[in-house]
């Protein structure tokens, strides 16, 4: 799908529309070139200050963005990014291409969404096609792919632009630029509230292991369980996806155990939802007889009964970040300047509702 900035309107005095507001009203109303225009709409410094706020006077008053596929047609840079991603959870997708459209849009970069299998060995080949035939200027890239270091390595050799979401604990360092999600602490937090709810046996249901937040949450999970005296118990720890089919047939395996676990922690809130959906299967009270825990904060996280703890992660503002230093990086290296070598990261904050309760809690009564 690619989404393009619409022009906006010129109406004449009775209000009524008559097309859509072009570079040439911009240049008229300033009394300067189509030049100069395009070079204050693309940022370049030869502008002097005065004619620069001249026309962004005018670009203000009317409005006008430009066509951002009109615009890589007219020039030798492209303004458009690629959102590239492979994930099962439409939630968490939603919220990335919010994010980033809505900095595409400020900036007046148009977006392309492009779904694909990160598992397909012509991944590689797959993108670098994408950003000729598109004409990209570069890609947002979100987790599986963003942490496949073949795919990164080839990228970055092809000379194509591009901005990782990654899940690490710390900046990686690598060389190549990303955002960060701290998802180590924010299950280490969750598992240690758990704990202090007086819980000791703790099932972990894993997501996808393609995804490296699987293996950072379950190390938070695993460190808080040592750091607290609790032997882990194996038989606790389920593999699977992000998925709520998954999340269901994990917490099915796990209340079948004769010794159950008290609590169960989900890799994602969709995990977290299918073992709301078994323990209700079950008619077992949640949180009284069973605490359940979620991660990401997703929309039905609040809307579940009982509502999920979990960890809110700012997926959204995340992608705007990841979006704007793609574009704040393409905007200097076209200007000649030295790209940001800093990374950001995030750290998904810890949300207590009604799922989790102290162990062996008796419920409210009526």
């Amino acid at each position: 799908m690619h989404e393009a900035l619409l022009a906006p309107l010129i109406f004449d005095a009775r209000g009524s529309r008559v097309r859509s507001a072009t570079i040439k009203d911009v240049a008229e109303r300033a009394g300067v070139s189509l030049k100069t225009v395009s070079r204050v709409i693309n940022n370049e410094p030869s502008v002097h200050a005065r004619t620069r706020a001249k026309v962004q006077r005018e670009i203000d008053a009317l409005g006008y963005q430009p066509d951002p596929s009109a615009r890589s047609l007219r020039s030798t840079r492209a303004y458009a990014l690629g959102l590239v991603y492979d994930n099962p959870n439409a939630h968490y997708i939603i919220n990335l291409q919010r994010g980033v459209l809505s900095v595409c849009r400020s900036s007046g970069f148009g977006l392309q969404i492009h779904p694909c299998d990160s598992s397909s060995p012509k991944l590689a080949d797959e993108l670098c096609e994408l950003v000729r035939r598109s004409r990209l200027a570069g890609l947002v890239l979100a987790p599986p792919m963003s942490e496949q270091v073949e795919l990164i390595r080839t990228l970055s050799e092809a000379k194509i632009p591009f901005m990782r979401i990654i899940s690490a604990r710390k900046d990686p360092q690598d060389g190549y630029p990303c955002v960060y999600v701290d998802d180590r602490d924010a299950a280490y937090a969750i598992t240690e509230h758990l704990i202090q709810l007086g819980h000791q046996r703790i099932g972990f249901l894993w997501g996808g292991r393609e995804h490296r937040s699987s293996p950072e949450r379950y190390q938070g999970y695993e460190d808080a369980l040592k750091d607290y005296g609790i032997t882990l118990d194996r038989k606790l720890i389920v593999p699977g996806d992000y998925t709520f089919d998954d999340g269901f047939r994990g917490a099915r395996k796990l209340l079948a155990l004769k010794d159950r676990p008290s609590a169960i922690f989900g890799s994602n809130d969709e995990i977290a939802a299918g073992v709301l959906a078994a323990a209700h299967s079950d008619g077992i009270n949640v949180p009284y007889d069973l605490s359940i825990a979620g991660f990401e904060d997703s929309p039905f996280s609040k809307q579940s009964w009982p509502a999920l703890t979990t960890a809110r992660q700012a997926t959204e503002e995340i992608a705007r970040h990841a979006a704007q230093r793609l574009i704040d990086d393409l905007q200097r290296d076209a200007n000649g300047e030295p790209v940001n070598s800093t990374n950001e990261g995030f750290s998904p904050e810890l949300v207590v509702r009604g799922s989790t309760a102290p162990r062996h809690t008796a419920p409210p009564k009526r």
